[in-house]
């Protein structure tokens, strides 16, 4: 071949990569909490999900009907041992092996299970005996996967943190674990290191918005135009609040010697409403926040210490959980409503050139105004939405319809007779990245 071939090669495969990336965004999961007495059945749920370009799901537990249902659809599938599982899987490798032959084996791999959290969020637990059998359990876990015939990495272990794990966070370069945490996340990142398993986090910029009382904080979380926050130590101007939790993270990771393990974002979203308190908590935040984290994953630009890294990000959650406890918030962050709905749009739905989504919409209302910060006496700063530099402006990217009245070798035919080599390559990229994603 000549040499002048190569770039075009290289081209076609870039071409493919990023489009299906971006098409597909196998990186973009959601959560699908179970806390509630009027969800849809799973069923309906599987097919909602085949719905949208969401190609990832999340459970806290292992519910056999929730994880049939999914069976063949392709959506990978995250699934919990709870924290009341953790000591009994520490003592017994035969209860872990028991869990294993109980909630994946019987389903794998028709559903596609990628990985298993045990125990979520332990550290924010008192009980120092419960949090040191953590470990144990997780290599438990893992053995018996090894066992099962699923280790070699088709099924991973991990655990959920929550983002007091950071004994410091500001600014993003000097991110550092608790340090009363740091015995037992050395032993979990050795772990992590070891099986290439994940360190599995849940940054939530709401949270820290209500604790930020700074006038342009909530346009640093929402990703809207704002003055940006410098790192003196890397002089790195940070743009919005996700990258500078993730990067926080990603500082701790590599001040304990662990730089080189994933990072994952178990949980991240904006509630649409709140109690009086909740500064913020309106759905036309919910929207930005969601929309624009979104755009920005799809750009694929990474955060500043991780240039071109997206990371695997999951959504809270699918619908509101009508039962969980706490604050308002608690049962206000669901994507869906029970009846399928679209609680608001963010631009998931799958659609072709002809056709919308198969998820029902609900009729177009108009918003009503966003609530003032009740801590604050300036306005809060205009919702605007950034469009995804890689998507179409079409708000709802979707998948070009080829399914038309021309057949598609006839096509295909005229149009490659028609174009240059480097052409015809990157159109069948194109085809390719829309064939696969359908």
């Amino acid at each position: 071949m000549a040499a002048s071939g190569y770039p075009l090669i290289l081209l076609f495969f870039l071409c493919l990569h990023v489009l299906h990336r971006a098409k597909c965004q196998p990186f973009i999961g959601v959560n699908y909490g179970l806390v509630a007495d009027n969800l849809p059945p799973p069923a309906a749920s599987a097919k909602l999900l085949q719905s949208t370009t969401i190609q990832k799901v999340r459970l806290y537990g292992s519910d056999p009907a929730v994880i049939k249902a999914l069976a063949n659809t392709g959506i990978e599938i995250v699934i919990g041992a709870s924290n009341g599982d953790v000591p009994g899987l520490a003592s017994d490798p035969n209860i872990a092996r028991a869990w294993v032959e109980t909630n994946v084996v019987p389903y794998y791999p028709a559903s596609k299970i990628i990985l298993i959290a045990v125990g979520n969020e332990l550290t924010t637990i008192t009980d120092r005996n419960l949090m040191s059998q953590l470990l144990p359990a997780m290599r438990n876990v893992q053995t018996a996967l090894e066992a099962a015939s699923l280790g070699g990495g088709k099924i991973k272990v991990t655990t959920v943190h929550v983002m007091s794990v950071l004994g410091r966070s500001e600014p993003p370069s000097a991110g550092a674990f608790n340090p009363d945490h740091a015995d037992i996340l050395k032993g979990v990142l050795e772990f992590n290191s070891e099986t290439g398993s994940p360190f599995a986090i849940n940054p939530y910029p709401f949270f820290a918005y209500q604790d930020d009382p700074r006038p342009d904080t909530l346009a640093f979380c929402l990703f809207q135009p704002n003055p940006g926050r410098p790192d003196p130590n890397t002089n790195i101007k940070y743009m919005n609040m996700f990258d500078a939790q993730v990067d926080a993270v990603h500082s701790a990771l590599s001040a304990m010697g662990f730089k080189d393990v994933e990072i994952v974002v178990a949980e991240t979203g904006w509630p649409y409403k709140g109690d009086p308190t909740e500064a913020g908590a309106t759905i036309e935040n919910a929207q930005a926040y969601n929309k624009n984290l979104i755009a920005h994953l799809k750009s694929m630009v990474g955060t500043p210490l991780m240039p071109g890294k997206v990371i695997d990000t999951y959504l809270f959650a699918l619908y509101d959980e009508n039962l969980k406890p706490g604050k308002a918030s608690e049962r206000a962050f669901g994507l869906f409503r029970p009846d399928l709905t679209m609680t608001y749009d963010i631009g998931l739905t799958r659609t072709t050139n002809n056709q919308t989504s198969m998820a029902p919409q609900s009729p177009r209302t108009r918003l009503p105004p966003a609530a003032a910060p009740t801590r604050q006496t300036f306005p809060a700063p205009p919702q605007m939405i950034l469009p995804s530099p890689v998507s179409p402006s079409d708000k709802n990217s979707g998948q070009t319809d080829v399914h038309n009245s021309t057949p598609r070798s006839a096509s295909l035919a005229h149009i490659c007779r028609s174009l240059s080599i480097s052409s015809s390559m990157l159109f069948a990229s194109v085809l390719y990245a829309t064939i696969v994603c359908l």
